[in-house]
């Protein structure tokens, strides 16, 4: 889509206007001489504006039907509660009466929080990157009072910001046809953007197609470092549980050495919160060594996932102890009273972005005193510093052999030593000023976080990880799940209020049917079912085969759109067509396998031509090559058979079974009274049966 001249002459003197400015300063204020419409809302994100001068209102119909009656533009401004660039934004212009009053006076100002309404996010994300080539937070769009936007960007400095309202007001006032050309223009822009077209052929997967797809990925990786080679670094958990899965099949060393020296890095790197446990959203460097610090559920989630999958299969004690602690980071600091999940830790506290996580030499030496050095040759401490005015990130660089070996001591030891340090520090820590927690629960992230303990216990054999799975499970049946399985987005202070996207259903579905695999439950496995065809009525496209991601009965906005490409978060067009596909092994569904496939089939091209962003749809790709395996384990010690098995890292296959044959039709008969006995069966046909584990293991493998 081409912009137009009056959006082309202001890109000219704006596009690359400096994206730095101060940082936050806390508003000790507590007298708030401005109270805004966002008073009422829950988003922590959209309360941190209700005191702003700017008269915002929460996104909804009564603001745009103000900006209709008074004829004003609408100015909508989308962040999140952790966003930094999003706080200094605030303080330079939103908490500024001049430049409020000047919002105030032409526009209707709109506060949206990208984590509640991903759909608003999506349509004005679509704008920016259509005109500017990229996006990000704060993401602020121009829009008419139906809501087409004419031009959306991300952060501005003051001036720039008064420069780029009073530009469009005088265009405005002057010339509004052109304002209406160029939003209908945007607006079509915006509809074609992500269209799938139904692919009339049929579905055909091979090993070679996964070969070429790998060797056109091989030069973007960084095998020493991890990660593509690139900065910034984020995680990106599904391209590495991707690769991990092409290992599976393949044995392709290089595809295993990518995914090891990602995680290596990672885990020792300033990403990891060395002394406190947890993932960054993603390092400024090549090295994983500078964080954007503020920390995302979902990105532990899918972590936690990931290093469980990584220890199945390698048997690394870094990645145990990296699940360990990650999951400590959790309980400890995302863990509601409720059994939920809240949705993320800042990355600033007193105005500055990464305090609360670095040091100064003198302030760790103050506190260790004499274990000082060997904890500074540790996490790579210096008495200048190793980041931004003389503090210190840690992180780990040298293994512990050389370390133990300078210092005359064990590696045991050293463990214990530096351990010991880690908990002081962590003392310390606490008593500074904590970043602000966004204590909204989020579905979709809360789901993720189902799996994710789920896949802990799975690979550590900890009870109470599943409990915790469990436990939420039960939150979320209960408090998010309608009886007519209408889900909600969003929980906080005993209300959910915004009807739940795509993504949401589609992680918990995927969640419940991880609970069923490991307590052979069916409740979890026909909830799943239950949201699967909710999902089917409600989102399901007939005319491409793919999802909406809004609900039709929730669907108001400029464009429906659909998300189909995946990103630090899977697609939900991607789990929705890994769920179908599982479901319809599970239950015998030829109808979800169909869809699966032509799903997959919509995309293959994509997949094949760019697997960084399709890993997820890539991973649907392997199981169509070698069809999963039917693992049905029956009888009373059914539990510590799949815990034994469960020592394996067994992507392509799907777990069912327990004390009674139950109502799957792949259980059927299989039952023998007083034994225990395991069947590998694949596309209905069953090897042997056993009761031992090894041989089972050879029947998968084979």
């Amino acid at each position: 889509m081409k912009t137009n001249a009056l959006i082309s002459s202001f890109l000219v003197i704006f596009l690359f206007s400096s994206c730095k400015g101060q940082t936050e300063k806390e508003n000790t204020n507590t007298s708030h001489p401005f109270t805004n419409k966002l008073i009422n809302e829950s988003s922590p994100y959209l309360l941190q504006h209700a005191h702003n001068p700017v008269n915002w209102y929460p996104w909804g119909e009564k603001a745009l039907q103000k900006a209709k009656s008074e004829n004003k533009l609408v100015l909508i401004s989308v962040g999140y509660a952790a966003c930094h660039w999003c706080h200094v934004m605030e303080h330079e212009s939103f908490e500024d009466i001049d430049v409020a009053n000047y919002m105030n006076e032409h526009f209707v100002c709109i506060k949206v929080d990208r984590e509640e309404r991903p759909d608003v996010d999506q349509i004005y994300m679509t704008a920016a990157q259509l005109i500017n080539g990229s996006g990000g937070w704060p993401l602020n769009a121009l829009a008419l009072p139906n809501g087409k936007p004419f031009f959306a960007g991300t952060y501005y400095p003051k001036e720039n910001w008064l420069k780029l309202l009073a530009y469009f007001v005088n265009i405005k006032n002057k010339n509004p046809e052109s304002l209406e050309e160029q939003a209908q223009k945007l607006t079509e822009g915006i509809k074609g953007t992500e269209n799938i077209i139904f692919v009339d052929q049929k579905t055909i997967a091979t090993i070679e197609d996964l070969n070429i797809v790998f060797k056109k990925w091989k030069p973007s990786i960084d095998f020493k470092k991890g990660g593509n080679n690139r900065s910034p670094k984020f995680p990106m958990p599904s391209n590495w549980e991707y690769l991990m899965q092409y290992y599976n099949l393949t044995k392709n060393e290089d595809a295993l050495n990518a995914v090891t020296a990602t995680l290596d890095n990672m885990a020792l790197g300033g990403i990891y919160d060395q002394i406190g446990g947890g993932f960054s959203r993603y390092s400024t460097d090549v090295n994983w060594k500078a964080p954007h610090f503020e920390k995302m559920l979902y990105d532990n989630a899918q972590l936690v996932s990931l290093y469980s999958h990584a220890h199945q299969l390698t048997k690394n004690p870094l990645y145990k102890k990296t699940v360990i602690e990650t999951l400590d980071f959790i309980e400890t600091e995302l863990t509601s009273p409720e059994n939920a999940f809240y949705s993320s830790l800042d990355a600033d506290s007193e105005g500055e972005e990464g305090k609360y996580y670095v040091w100064t030499y003198n302030e760790i030496k103050s506190v260790l005193g004499t274990e000082t050095n060997i904890f500074a040759d540790y996490y790579n401490i210096s008495k200048s510093g190793n980041w931004e005015k003389g503090n210190n990130i840690l992180f780990r660089k040298d293994d512990e052999s050389k370390i133990a070996s300078k210092y005359n001591i064990s590696i045991e030891a050293l463990q214990n030593k530096i351990q010991k340090s880690n908990f002081v520090l962590l003392n310390e820590r606490s008593k500074r000023t904590k970043p602000r927690l966004d204590d909204k629960i989020i579905t979709a992230w809360n789901s993720l976080m189902i799996s994710g303990y789920v896949d802990a216990y799975r690979a550590l054999g900890d009870e109470k990880y599943l409990n915790k799975a469990l436990k939420n499970a039960e939150f979320i049946s209960n408090k998010v799940i309608t009886k007519d399985n209408e889900l909600y987005r969003n929980y906080k202070n005993e209300k959910a209020t915004i009807p739940a996207f795509l993504d949401d259903y589609a992680f918990t579905i995927s969640g419940f049917i991880d609970l069923y695999q490991v307590t052979f439950d069916e409740k979890w496995l026909y909830k799943a079912k239950d949201l699967n065809d909710y999902v089917l009525t409600n989102f399901f496209d007939t005319t491409s085969g793919m999802f909406f991601y809004t609900n039709k009965k929730h669907s108001n906005l400029i464009a429906r759109k659909m998300e189909i490409s995946d990103n630090v978060i899977p697609s939900s067009n991607s789990q929705m067509a890994k769920n179908l596909y599982k479901l319809g092994l599970f239950f015998d569904n030829k109808d979800y396998d169909t869809k699966a496939k032509q799903m997959f089939t919509n995309v293959q091209n994509d997949v094949n031509n760019n697997i960084r962003f399709y890993s997820n749809w890539g991973s649907l790709e392997i199981s169509l090559v070698q069809e999963p395996y039917e693992v049905a384990i029956m009888g009373n010690e059914f539990k510590k058979i799949r815990s034994e098995l469960d020592q394996n890292y067994l992507p392509n296959v799907i777990f069912l079974g327990g004390k009674k044959e139950g109502t799957l039709s792949l259980l059927k008969d299989k039952l023998i009274k007083g034994e225990t006995i395991i069947y590998v069966c694949q596309n209905k046909a069953c090897k042997l049966p056993t009761n031992e584990v090894k041989i089972a293991i050879k029947q998968i493998k084979k």
